[in-house]
């Protein structure tokens, strides 16, 4: 499945930091975006784009999680000749990570 099948996500950015947030649609799905979305697994789906650490923060009182991408816009949005300084797209190429199917009840 895809995580855009159980989340969304917005993203914003602070210099060249860009910060990712993943909301499930259903409180039942937040565990399992907490186990099978760790911030190694966004640095690798996201490896030529960010060039520095990434770090997961859990939110579980709003079923979310949110990921800090360092180094990740060129610079940041005023020194960026990126298309998409602000990292807006980010959040949209997260959401086409495959994650494992679950096994029915």
């Amino acid at each position: 499945m895809r995580l855009h099948d159980i989340a969304h996500a917005r993203a914003g950015d602070k210099g060249d930091i860009s910060c990712i947030s993943v909301i499930a649609y259903r409180a039942e799905d937040y565990p399992w975006l907490e186990q099978h979305l760790s911030a190694e697994r966004v640095r690798t789906h996201l490896a030529g784009l960010v060039a520095g650490k990434v770090v997961r923060y859990a939110l579980p009182g709003i079923g979310a999680l949110n990921f800090v991408l360092e180094r990740a816009l060129a610079g940041g949005v005023t020194r960026s000749l990126a298309l998409d300084a602000h990292g807006k797209s980010y959040s949209f190429a997260l959401l086409s990570i495959e994650l494992p199917e679950r096994e029915s009840a």
